[in-house]
């Protein structure tokens, strides 16, 4: 074992609970401080496959996740005027028993993963963040914003895409860059006849796809470029995504009409980026979007972080010292996550530059190769 007995996380998202669940198994006391201050996540859904399942598998959860939302094999792409182009076949990901695809909505993972920490007895500070933290070699001392002070092992940056636990070790040097783009979602009810996922493509800029969340919604998402990254008032998201859906035939075009509540309706901006090894200064190391954020072209970013939970885990407990621990997780991670934020952010620029010669399938082929191969 690693040396490590007491962890603290910062962030809880779906990588720190998931790190907080794979550390509590292996008995490491581990708490969380998240700065948000009620535990609560956004309300529209998100796409996960194999892998993702795999890897909460491991954690003990996928049964549960499964059962909260809708599993699915496969996805068809339509060109605007609902013309079929061609279907995707099911490419399974992961040991066991999973489906090739799962829609979820993210208030229904938070809660599994939640509630998997809180029967842990896992301790969740809200409204509350680090003001200091300083590596003292053989510990790192925490000065939180509440006024707790702490001393821990190790201390895991699983803060998201703006992490302040990245900006702390390495300035906004490798900070995750806007692509472009940005991502509408919302949330409609789901007509019988939507069983598996369906791409609309050919509207210059982007995609608008159609995912099943439950037996009674699915959610309507566009993908598309956002020059200059603007911002945009709330009361106008409706509207606004009403906007980039115009021109689209078929179920596209019945969903438009059901997008009337802006309060519905969620935008954001798309940024990437990967962190170079290694991914800790000392004690202290990334996780999750902190250090490799992804756009979601390939659907794989909550994937990313659980794996990485997953592993980073395992080594804690496996191996025989702390440097050797963090070497191993980067080294199980990097090449997986580089292939999955540039092969996200290829296919972003492919559909803002649609004539660069990318081979779309090709990629997801060579990516989806590596994502099936063992953690």
């Amino acid at each position: 074992m690693a040396n490590v007995a007491r962890v603290l996380i910062v962030g809880g998202g779906i990588g720190g609970l998931a790190t907080a669940v794979g550390l509590q198994q292996r008995r490491i006391d581990v708490e969380i401080v998240e700065k948000m201050e009620r535990s609560e996540v956004y309300h529209v859904g998100i796409i996960v496959q194999g892998n993702f399942l795999h890897a909460l598998g491991k954690l003990g959860l996928a049964e549960k996740a499964m059962a909260a939302g809708f599993p699915y094999d496969g996805f068809h792409n339509y060109d605007t005027e609902n013309n079929h182009l061609f279907s995707q076949p099911p490419i399974y990901m992961g040991d066991g028993d999973f489906p090739a695809f799962l829609g979820l909505t993210r208030p229904a993972l938070h809660k599994i993963q939640l509630d998997a920490a809180k029967d842990a007895g896992i301790p969740l500070h809200l409204g509350a963040s680090f003001s200091k933290i300083e590596d003292k070699g053989d510990s790192v001392e925490v000065a939180f914003t509440d006024g707790r002070i702490g001393k821990y092992d190790l201390v895991i940056g699983a803060d998201g895409w703006n992490s302040d636990v990245r900006r702390l070790l390495m300035g906004d040097e490798h900070a995750p860059q806007y692509t472009g783009q940005g991502v509408w979602r919302c949330n409609v009810p789901r007509p019988e006849s939507m069983k598996d996922m369906t791409l609309y493509r050919g509207k210059p800029g982007g995609t608008t796809g159609l995912v099943p969340l439950t037996k009674e919604t699915m959610y309507v998402f566009h993908v598309c470029g956002e020059p200059g990254n603007p911002r945009f008032a709330p009361e106008t998201l409706a509207d606004e995504l009403c906007k980039r859906l115009e021109g689209y035939k078929g179920p596209v075009e019945a969903v438009r009409e059901l997008v009337t509540d802006p309060l519905q309706v969620v935008y954001r901006p798309l940024y990437a980026g990967l962190v170079p090894a290694p991914w800790n200064r000392g004690r202290i190391v990334l996780l999750g979007d902190a250090v490799h954020s992804s756009t979601p072209h390939m659907g794989q970013g909550a994937a990313l972080a659980v794996e990485s939970a997953v592993v980073l885990s395992e080594e804690l407990a496996e191996a025989p010292d702390l440097d050797t621990a963090l070497a191993n997780y980067v080294n199980r991670r990097f090449e997986r996550s580089k292939q999955v934020v540039e092969g996200s952010r290829a296919i972003g620029d492919h559909e803002m530059n649609p004539n660069d010669g990318l081979d779309v399938p090709a990629l997801f082929g060579r990516v989806y190769q590596t994502l099936s191969q063992p953690l």
